[in-house]
């Protein structure tokens, strides 16, 4: 991967705990941190001896680690992976990361609730009524309890240290989410109610000279997305464009992994509390590209462009 357009490694000395790191954005956030010289807590239920609810076994938080460490090590020496396996329903596993991560490193200084794994309890094109109840009940735990449980436990060693920020991870810009419906039901709460998450965390860590906001990625590249719901790979991921057109605004999981650092690295980063911010939107902002060299902004283009036409262009949006 090419290097951000931030200055080599600006994250050394930092520690990061980024929760739901297994695959997709949260490992690219984690690696991205990683090559930027933070030390980084990668957590989730995927390992190379057991396999989540999920049911990816190709992807590990171990795997995780060891793809941040080499980015550090490429970058120039700094930044490091370590893979702890969490389930953040379970209280007493987040308390025991925290603590672990309070005696080894004795700070925190980034927080990335990345916490999801909910999508195969999503029936799509179901009403509210229709919809499997616990389904819809289990993936609101883990879209939302799951980032309050580890909000409560890591909170307590972020706001020792001025300047701690913490990042609510979601899908869709308050802009978006705000007005238009996500359905169905379950899945626009579990997306909309960590951009409420983020104001009101705002609020409660600004004392303590620390910000919390919420980032968005476009329409992510994902592991999943690109075998699952496409049959391509990243090389040949435009092919997925003749099932729908529209699938060339998306972008690689590095480009919001690299959003996440330029806001790490950004001294003024308090000017965004509280904010609902995107991967594209703040590429205008700090300069930094997808691997590709582009740009691509989702959420104004999927705002823009009317998704049901059957062609698409992307000029001027990437």
């Amino acid at each position: 991967m090419e290097s951000t357009s931030v200055s080599a490694q600006p994250l050394v000395g930092k520690v990061a705990l980024v929760a739901g790191a297994t695959r997709g954005a949260g490992r690219a956030m984690a690696v991205e941190l990683g090559r930027a010289g933070a030390t980084v807590y990668a957590t989730g239920r995927t390992t190379r001896k057991h396999t989540s609810e999920v049911g990816r076994d190709t992807e590990t938080i171990e795997e995780t680690a060891e793809l941040t460490t080499a980015a550090g090590r490429e970058a120039g020496g700094a930044g490091a992976g370590i893979a702890v396996p969490t389930d953040h329903l379970v209280p007493g596993q987040v308390e025991a990361l925290v603590e672990r991560i309070d005696r080894e490193q004795g700070r925190l200084d980034i927080l990335v609730n990345d916490i999801w794994g909910g999508d195969l309890h999503v029936e799509w094109d179901k009403k509210m009524w229709e919809h499997d109840l616990d389904k819809g009940l289990r993936l609101m735990r883990l879209g939302i309890e799951t980032h309050i449980v580890t909000s409560r436990y890591a909170l307590p060693l972020l706001v020792r240290n001025p300047g701690g920020l913490v990042v609510e991870v979601t899908d869709g810009t308050e802009e978006y989410n705000g007005s238009n419906y996500r359905k169905p039901f379950y899945y626009d709460l579990a997306k909309s109610t960590p951009l409420r998450m983020a104001w009101g965390l705002a609020r409660e860590v600004e004392e303590y000279g620390c910000t919390a906001l919420c980032l968005s990625p476009g329409w992510l590249r994902s592991e999943s997305m690109l075998d699952t719901a496409f049959g391509v790979t990243e090389e040949n991921w435009r092919d997925g464009c003749e099932q729908n057109p529209h699938f060339a605004i998306s972008e690689t999981p590095a480009f919001v992994g690299r959003a996440l650092v330029a806001l790490a690295s950004d001294p003024e980063v308090a000017r965004w509390n509280g904010r609902s911010l995107s991967s594209g939107g703040l590429a205008k902002e700090y300069g930094f590209t997808d691997v590709d060299g582009s740009a691509p902004d989702a959420w104004r283009y999927i705002t823009e462009v009317d998704q049901e036409s059957k062609t698409a262009d992307v000029t001027g949006y990437r």
